[in-house]
């Protein structure tokens, strides 16, 4: 095991795929002279030459649309979007393009592709550079989404998501970046599809992701104050779902809090709860409830940032809600 950051965890992960594999390169804008516009490909251009770390002009329509071609075509890459916001600009290649054409041609093709997608708000960096936009690529089928919280989960999963032959949206927390934490040497897998209960608990279950894992545990220390006991299960891949972890924890607690950064309406709290809904029902001795941050744009002011978002207290007062 090495201490080392989320950032130098997906290094570690990025270094290991591309020299086990020849096929494997990163493209995306500053990345030769920069490594990455939080660091998280240095010493790639060096070790790899520039031929298989691309620094391009920016236009996310041209890097996503490049990939995708490239990956028709056999090779793997791994494009960086600098910030997730910026996928707007390459939804047909991701929505229309990648996620399709494994369908599309009778599955003669596959597009094995990692878009890595820095999310989240920090930092008052408003509007254009905050967004948590994971909702909208779960409602297109035919990609796969991850959101580590952990060093080693960053590892694990980047190195997963490298090896699938779909389409893979990795999501990864800006706040996380600097965040230290053991991660194993060598190969490390995270499979896809695997969810980890980060606390146990028997009076109820909170689901989470990403940076928000943290708030929540921090809720759950809070609510065991009151002698009130919280499951907080990370659920680290979106699509696939680890529905066994969520319904075991729910047949176990038989109350549901769901909690991510992303706005609330539209949400993967909202899926969550329709399928939880659905399945666990009589399971259930109350509602699902879901937080979220309040459904806006997210401001520059640090105050108003503060207030869109969520953060513990929440949690505990939607927990308390159920008991």
């Amino acid at each position: 095991m090495t201490d080392m950051t989320f950032t130098e965890a997906t290094i570690a992960a990025m270094q290991e795929e591309m020299r086990r594999d020849p096929l494997v390169f990163a493209i995306g804008e500053d990345m030769a002279l920069q490594g990455g516009v939080f660091g998280q490909f240095k010493g790639l251009p060096e070790e790899f030459g520039v031929h298989r770390v691309l620094d391009t002009p920016i236009s996310e329509t041209a890097i996503v649309g490049a990939a995708v071609g490239a990956a028709l075509c056999g090779a793997r890459p791994v494009v960086d979007m600098h910030f997730a916001d910026f996928i707007t600009t390459a939804m047909d290649e991701v929505v229309s393009q990648a996620a399709k054409a494994r369908y599309m041609f009778g599955g003669q093709c596959c597009v094995p592709m990692v878009l890595r997608m820095p999310d989240g708000a920090i930092n008052s960096a408003a509007g254009h550079h905050s967004a948590s936009v994971e909702a909208w690529l779960l409602h297109t089928p035919g990609v796969k989404l991850v959101v580590p919280s952990t060093p080693a989960d960053a590892k694990g999963l980047l190195k997963s998501a490298i090896r699938d032959d779909d389409p893979v949206l990795y999501f990864e927390h800006k706040s996380l970046f600097k965040m230290r934490g053991e991660v194993p040497d060598g190969e490390h897998i995270v499979p896809l599809g695997v969810a980890a209960v980060r606390r146990s608990g028997t009076d109820v279950t909170i689901l989470s992701y990403s940076q928000m894992v943290y708030r929540c545990l921090d809720a759950a220390a809070q609510l065991a104050e009151a002698g009130i006991s919280a499951e907080v299960v990370d659920l680290r891949s979106l699509r696939p779902l680890d529905w066994d972890t969520i319904a075991t924890s729910v047949r176990k607690t038989h109350r549901v809090v769901v909690a991510h950064e992303a706005v609330r309406t539209g949400g993967v709290g909202a899926e969550l709860a329709a399928q939880i809904g659905e399945e666990l029902f009589d399971e259930l001795d109350g509602p699902v409830i879901r937080v979220a941050a309040h459904d806006v744009p997210m401001p520059f002011s640090p105050p108003l940032e503060k207030f869109v978002l969520p953060g513990a207290a929440q949690v505990v007062a939607a927990v308390r809600r159920l008991l």
